[in-house]
């Protein structure tokens, strides 16, 4: 499949705004993004590729930053090759897991150790919102526990979930390129007991889970919190990211409507991971 490839371009820089943006092109349809020394570039398949759609999450900031927009078609490419020259350097989370990619050969020893096959999915760790929720798992006991990582991206999240001891994951992913690369993860890592599916909350049915982890984006979070609250056992814990500092009292206030507590934030670079907790009926 043909790609867009779009570069932005900030001046002054400024990460804060670099993550906004990201994160309003990813509301537009954009899968996957590369941070840059002064910006980032963003990626969607061509056929849906609007040069409106970029100007108009721009323009509200145009009178004090400055950007410069570059466009370019890419075909299907070696994503590790993108990756590489583009700085995805192995990462060590909280001293007890190390996150790699399969080219990776000079990397730190840890307790875990999860390798990544880079591609256009979300999810290597390096994100602020995923390195958070990787720290949430490792100083929870989920051992012979049930989990549900919803926007699953890479799988990274399910895989040190069954790395520490977890009884069965389910992984779900409305982007196909994050279906396919948890499978291909789950293989790399040698995790047999994760099932992938591709689809959104409507994938939900009775099965119920100890332990929820859903890394997605502010709306579709404040729409999918009753399914959560639904499909989470009473005591149960559901970790929330990809939202900003100032989307924290949205969320709890949606949260609590459906009888998730409040058990304390991460925050990371103005990025925040919630935990809330099911509450006796």
């Amino acid at each position: 499949m043909d790609y867009r490839k779009v570069t932005v371009n900030i001046s002054p820089f400024e990460e804060w705004l670099s993550d906004i943006l990201t994160s309003q092109l990813g509301e537009s349809g954009f899968e996957s993004f590369i941070n840059t020394e002064t910006g980032f570039e963003a990626f969607l398949p061509e056929n849906l590729f609007q040069e409106e759609t970029v100007e108009m999450v721009l323009e509200p900031f145009s009178e004090n930053f400055k950007f410069e927009i570059l466009s370019e078609k890419i075909e299907d490419r070696n994503w590790n090759e993108e990756w590489e020259k583009n700085y995805f350097k192995p990462l060590i989370v909280a001293q007890e897991c190390v996150v790699r990619a399969p080219f990776h050969t000079d990397y730190p020893e840890a307790k875990h150790e999860i390798v990544i096959e880079p591609n256009m999915a979300f999810g290597t760790g390096n994100h602020e919102t995923t390195s958070m929720m990787l720290e949430y798992i490792l100083e929870n006991n989920v051992e012979n526990k049930t989990v549900l990582d919803m926007g699953c991206g890479t799988g990274i999240l399910g895989i040190l979930a069954s790395m520490k001891g977890a009884k069965n994951i389910t992984a779900i992913d409305i982007d196909e390129w994050s279906f396919k690369g948890t499978q291909e993860n789950t293989t790399l890592n040698r995790i047999e007991n994760i099932e992938v599916k591709l689809g959104d909350v409507s994938l939900l049915g009775e099965d119920t889970y100890d332990f929820i982890f859903a890394n997605i984006q502010r709306n579709v979070l404040l729409a999918d919190l009753p399914a959560y609250s639904r499909c989470l056992n009473t005591k149960g814990k559901v970790f929330l990211s990809g939202f900003y500092k100032n989307d924290i009292m949205a969320i709890k206030k949606r949260a609590e409507e459906f009888g998730l507590k409040d058990s304390g934030y991460k925050i990371k670079n103005n990025w925040v991971a919630h935990a809330f907790t099911k509450i006796e009926k």
